[in-house]
């Protein structure tokens, strides 16, 4: 299903009865609602569930980049509203994190909580030159030659080699991403900087990240769990950055644990 918000058009699946709470799954950068299947599989029944591709990703429109991180909780926020959701539960990847934590900070009445998963408030000068590598290959060459090397960051070799079937997915959905997306999203994450900002939110919060993630380490998650006060912090282990495919039974039972202790 697609609605017009924000002067462009967002793909969202929409499943549960109405009047349960709503849990909203936002994901991580060359990916779209798919990556969620897991998650949306184990919160059905309990929970009314909304997926959605984020801005130039997926089955959404590619407007001209590049993008910031307000708007696409802009986004979201839109969203939201034309769907009559007035508040919602946040899951985020990487990515989807820091939209997540964006969209607490401009609209705090609308997320109840967070649930933040191997991401960052800030990659940080030490990245800078990975960031413009991935923007210009994608620029000159498309996705195909960074899909290895995304496998590389998001599943441990272990996965790679035992999870071939889900790992062969996640591959297909970054090589269908469009190039154009791909780059004006990284302008809105690769320079952020929410760090002094993100102890401001006060909903409840669930941090996790997989033990083995070379993207967004241990070290990020743990930084956002110290400033974001109550939060929780859950280390999956034997899991790389794309955790909640990798890691999803482990991932799913930190999920409905932290979500049935708000009710």
């Amino acid at each position: 299903m697609k609605r017009t918000v924000n002067g462009l058009r967002i793909n969202y699946a929409l499943e549960g009865a109405v009047s349960s709470p709503v849990v909203t799954l936002s994901h991580s950068l060359g990916a779209t609602l798919s990556l969620w299947d897991a998650q949306a599989a184990a919160l059905a029944g309990q929970y009314r569930v909304l997926r959605y591709d984020a801005r130039g990703h997926g089955d959404s429109d590619v407007p001209p980049g590049p993008y910031s991180l307000q708007q696409m909780a802009g986004d979201l926020h839109e969203l939201l509203q034309a769907l009559g959701i007035q508040e919602t539960h946040f899951v985020g990847l990487s990515m989807g994190g820091l939209i997540g934590m964006t969209s607490a900070l401009m609209y705090p009445p609308m997320i109840k909580s967070l649930v933040l998963c191997d991401t960052t408030s800030c990659y940080g000068p030490a990245l800078r030159s990975m960031w413009t590598d991935r923007i210009r290959t994608a620029q000159a060459h498309g996705m195909d030659p960074l899909v290895e090397r995304t496998m590389d960051i998001w599943f441990t070799p272990r996965f790679r080699e035992q999870g071939k079937e889900a790992v062969d997915r996640i591959r297909t959905m970054l090589r269908q991403t469009d190039p154009r997306g791909y780059v004006a999203a990284i302008h809105a994450i690769a320079d952020v900087d929410l760090t002094d900002v993100i102890g401001a939110i006060q909903c409840p919060t669930l941090v996790v990240v997989g033990e083995e993630d070379p993207g967004t380490p241990v070290a990020m998650a743990r930084g956002i769990h110290e400033r974001i006060t109550g939060s929780k912090l859950v280390v999956l282990p034997n899991a790389a950055h794309c955790s909640c495919v990798e890691a999803a039974e482990e991932f799913n039972t930190a999920l409905l644990e932290f979500l049935a202790g708000l009710t």
